[in-house]
């Protein structure tokens, strides 16, 4: 009896064990392979990424020992600084696809993921030709309460839609994203729920933009790409990135 009991409490010990451990961060797994989904980060090198219309990786973002893509902070907004910029995974461009990732942002910080993003001689930041899935501190940065009904937050397609429910974790602690893009509909999903749904180049698109500020950008902003490059964004301030794999639909 006792013998049984033993074994069942050591079960038990090896069960909460098990439970307890995470996958290793930027990996896929055998189903995850077989299924097609592909690593844009590997943890440890930038390979496959470089600044947005140039061909090398900015000097100013760093992989840390504990593999991550960080843009150390600058203090200095989107004017950013030397060997800075926002970066974009340069092998292939996307079309129709499931990409998934991780990103945790410092207190007061600001960042974005953009996709279906073009590179242009006339245009000198990404935004002004790609959708973004804003990345932002919702308690601290003014950005928040900016905008329309929270179409700046944390999730939302940034000054367009918001992410409902707004479910964005604190400052300093890690969100995991989903963005799904086919045949035109997109889907922002954000910590395990969809915060956003949405459809490119219809009517209610058009008319959406056109009352927002990219026009003014790019007047040409509202006719998205069908296919384009992933993005990160140097806002300025500390944001770092991990497990960035993506799937072709």
């Amino acid at each position: 009896m006792k013998q049984i009991l033993f074994l069942g409490a050591l079960a038990l010990i090896l069960s909460s064990a098990c439970s307890q451990q995470t996958k290793e961060n930027n990996t896929l797994t055998k189903e995850e392979k077989a299924d097609g989904w592909q690593l844009l980060f590997d943890g440890k090198t930038s390979d496959g990424w470089r600044n947005y219309n140039k061909s090398t990786f900015p000097a100013g973002w760093e992989i840390t020992e504990d593999g991550t893509l960080h843009c150390p902070g600058s203090g200095r907004g989107e004017a950013g600084g030397k060997d800075r910029g926002d970066i974009l995974y340069g092998d292939k461009k996307f079309g129709n696809f499931h990409l998934k990732l991780e990103w945790k942002i410092s207190e007061g910080g600001n960042s974005g993921i953009f996709y279906l993003a073009q590179e242009s001689d006339t245009l000198d930041y990404i935004y002004k030709t790609a959708p973004e899935m804003q990345v932002l501190d919702n308690e601290r940065h003014p950005d928040a309460k900016a905008g329309k009904d929270g179409n700046r937050m944390a999730g939302s397609l940034y000054d367009l839609y918001p992410a409902v429910p707004q479910n964005a974790k604190p400052a300093g602690e890690w969100n995991t994203v989903e963005i799904k893009v086919y045949k035109g509909s997109v889907w922002h999903i954000q910590n395990g729920e969809t915060v956003v749904e949405y459809h490119l180049w219809t009517p209610q698109w058009n008319d959406l933009v056109a009352g927002s500020k990219f026009p003014e950008l790019n007047p040409n902003w509202a006719d998205v790409a069908t296919e384009g490059y992933i993005g990160l964004q140097d806002h300025g301030d500390d944001v770092w990135f991990r497990n960035i794999k993506i799937k072709e639909l």
